[in-house]
């Protein structure tokens, strides 16, 4: 195997296919990313067999192609070495084998390779039943719910997203018990299958970092145990989790009490100064009051002191009520609202709270108090 790249080529797809690689592999092999050269072009595949990432760079986009190969490189190195290069145009090639010369004009690394032949056979099959995304949507879908996965492994199937699909609905759903972010979106046309599988979040968080905030296409090709996204010149295949994701279409309330109309700016800053003085602590606990047409956000530190700060706002009822919940839930709950105008939706101090858009109900964003006594 011989070939010439730019630099920068090299690099994008490297980059992405390297977060398929996890530290916690225990098949050397999988330590490596697969290089395929053919007259087609170059493919770099790179799996922890959970996560399995492919790129493919065409001919086109490859300066020369001398003579074609397989090799693995390991990923300790490679990233690295293609980022420290000094020249845009790389040079790649196989010799003895098991080892690979990669060069510039000044420059020259000669590495230690594996052989291709142990490496495992992964199958990256589509489905002709698919759905299509923009990739703005599946990006926006994604960031405005999975920071409300749980970290916990005590309860894996809660470290996943949700995806339900029925008929031209698609909701995306993700909880840790103590909050949860429901995102719903209209597909162009209906699935004619019945889907609700649970995507680990950790490779959710990986491909959010592939995709681009454009208007590009994105597949979505789904099976009973793996999800495949394809994506411009990217393949990216995951595992699902094995279980059953909690029925959450209880946990929401559809009738109020109390429902408080604000600007989202002027809530957030709020709650965002308030939460100074219990950022050090564990819950991050701030209380709110309404009482006629003020909203106060209060925060008490025995070792600091106190913070007040009143906000105006619109109510239904002129009932003074007061709640307790964590500033740091709040405040990332609210990061994934794009409308000015949001209401904040309550029954009582012991209920969950609700926070949605004035104008839009596909996303709703869901916070249990916190006792304060």
């Amino acid at each position: 195997m011989k070939f010439s790249i730019k630099k920068n080529i090299i690099l994008s797809s490297l980059t992405n296919v390297s977060r398929a690689i996890s530290s916690k592999n225990i098949i050397p092999i999988l330590n490596g990313i697969k290089f395929e050269l053919t007259k087609e072009g170059l493919s770099l595949t790179a799996s922890d067999t959970d996560l399995t990432i492919k790129s493919f760079i065409p001919a086109k986009d490859i300066e020369s192609i001398d003579s074609e190969g397989t090799i693995i490189i390991q990923s300790k190195y490679i990233l690295d070495i293609i980022k420290k290069m000094p020249s845009d145009i790389i040079n790649f090639e196989v010799v003895d084998d098991l080892k690979i010369v990669i060069y510039t004009e000044n420059s020259k690394y000669n590495l230690n390779c594996l052989n291709s032949l142990d490496y495992p056979e992964i199958s990256l099959e589509e489905n002709a039943n698919h759905i299509e995304l923009k990739s703005s949507d599946l990006k926006r879908l994604i960031n405005q719910t999975i920071f409300a996965i749980s970290t916990q492994e005590s309860r894996p199937i809660l470290t996943g997203l949700n995806i339900k699909i029925n008929g031209d609905t698609l909701e995306c759903i993700a909880t840790d018990s103590y909050r949860l972010a429901k995102k719903t979106i209209t597909l162009g046309e209906p699935y004619n299958e019945s889907v609700n599988i649970v995507i680990p979040g950790k490779n959710i968080s990986e491909l959010d970092h592939i995709l681009e905030d454009n208007d590009s296409i994105v597949e979505i090709h789904i099976f009973s145990k793996k999800i495949m996204f394809k994506y411009q010149n990217i393949v990216f295949q995951s595992n699902l989790l094995a279980g059953e994701f909690p029925n959450t279409s209880n946990f929401i309330p559809t009738d109020f009490a109390y429902i408080i109309t604000t600007k989202l700016n002027d809530y957030y800053a709020s709650i965002d100064r308030a939460a100074l003085l219990t950022q050090n602590k564990d819950r991050n606990i701030v209380k709110m009051e309404a009482e006629g047409d003020e909203l106060t956000i209060s925060s008490y530190a025995s070792e600091i002191g106190k913070v007040e700060d009143k906000i105006k706002v619109e109510r239904n009822v002129t009932d003074p009520i007061s709640i307790s919940f964590s500033a740091r839930y709040m405040m990332e709950a609210l990061r994934t609202f794009e409308d000015e105008d949001i209401l904040i939706l309550m029954n009582s101090d012991s209920k969950p709270i609700i926070i949605k858009s004035a104008s839009d109900e596909s996303l709703i964003q869901l916070i249990l108090p916190i006792k304060t006594y």
